[in-house]
């Protein structure tokens, strides 16, 4: 049967497209390599497979795109239908804290009067699920061939995670990630969204430079903590997003200070004011600091995101005027 599957491949896409076929409990995974989705060969080729007995879902992953040379746009983007603008959250290194700020940003556009979408693109660790109260479950779909995003506090959300076993590693090289992330973020059904947020993979490696280039972005939110070591890495990552012509929206400090909250005594352990000299020595916009504190912690581990679950807190408050800034940077 998976001969015949490639053959049927073969025919839509070219022989030297074809990388690989496997059938697991009646779903055909068809593996194509430097080609570009065209809707309408997909959509013959899908329909051809799942005409055969035994098959009943094909699934069409594009894992490489055309070869282009350096870091230059290439012609075939990756659309998100519905979606007006699209920002990246992200961090020149992990432990800063950038997914907890992502699923926060998120909530807090969409207290704007914003209707919001939030990706998951950290396809290694994955915690949106977990941060907004998700995890474990599949996504829904109701026609076999897209998703149905997860809707709840106000946002839409899809993330790797609920169709990966959270105990195990993902084992996938650049492409195969790349081709997954595409087809979760291009297959579900967003509907009509005013501003998607992606939680970016910390780094500068293949994933986030694909995504970059792929995905038109509007925008990128560069998430550190003020220590030194961890503001290298933020400026590297903004470096990068300068190379594939996306805006820098500005930098956010993450785990700014502490208040003590029995004799009010503030501690800046990881330094303070690192990412504001950061943004002014690069000419870009700081942001905004948000404090360490375990509550803010503590309902992301919950599934109750701070600006969720305590909205009239200074530390929502913090995310909320973040938020307005990012909107306005967006001229929406």
């Amino acid at each position: 049967m998976e001969e015949l599957v490639k053959q049927l491949a073969a025919a839509v896409y070219g022989s030297s497209s074809v990388d690989g076929v496997k059938i697991i409990n009646g779903r055909a995974i068809i593996t194509l390599v430097n080609v570009t989705d065209i809707p309408e060969k997909t959509a013959e080729l899908r329909r051809q497979v799942e005409n055969l007995d035994g098959i009943a879902r094909a699934s069409i992953i594009f894992t490489a795109s055309k070869a282009f040379s350096g870091l230059r746009q290439p012609d075939d983007m990756w659309m998100v239908p519905g979606v007006k603008k699209i920002i990246a959250v992200a961090s020149g290194k992990g432990g800063v804290g950038k997914s907890t700020t992502a699923v926060n940003l998120a909530l807090a556009i969409a207290n704007h009067d914003k209707k919001v979408a939030l990706f998951d693109a950290d396809i290694y660790g994955p915690s949106v699920p977990a941060m907004l109260g998700y995890e474990g479950m599949p996504p829904a779909s109701l026609d076999g061939k897209t998703f149905e995003p997860f809707t709840d506090m106000d946002i839409r959300s899809m993330s790797v995670g609920t169709l990966i076993d959270k105990t195990q590693p993902l084992i996938w090289r650049g492409a195969k990630a790349c081709g997954a992330l595409q087809q979760l973020l291009c297959d579900t059904n967003w509907g009509d969204i005013d501003v998607m947020v992606i939680d970016m993979p910390p780094g500068t490696g293949d994933i986030q430079i694909t995504l970059s280039q792929k995905v038109k972005m509007d925008g990128a939110v560069i998430v550190s903590t003020p220590q030194d070591i961890a503001l290298i890495d933020a400026v590297k990552g903004i470096n990068m997003f300068k190379r594939v012509n996306v805006p820098i929206l500005g930098l956010v400090e993450n785990m700014s200070y502490y208040i003590c909250e029995k004799c009010g005594h503030r501690a800046d352990i990881f330094g303070h004011d690192g990412a504001r000299k950061t943004a002014e020595n690069m000419g870009e916009t700081f942001l905004g600091e948000i404090p360490l504190h375990y509550s803010i912690r503590q309902n992301a581990d919950n599934g109750t995101p701070i600006v969720y679950a305590e909205p009239d807190s200074p530390y929502a408050q913090a995310y909320n005027q973040i938020a307005e800034k990012i909107i306005t940077r967006l001229g929406i």
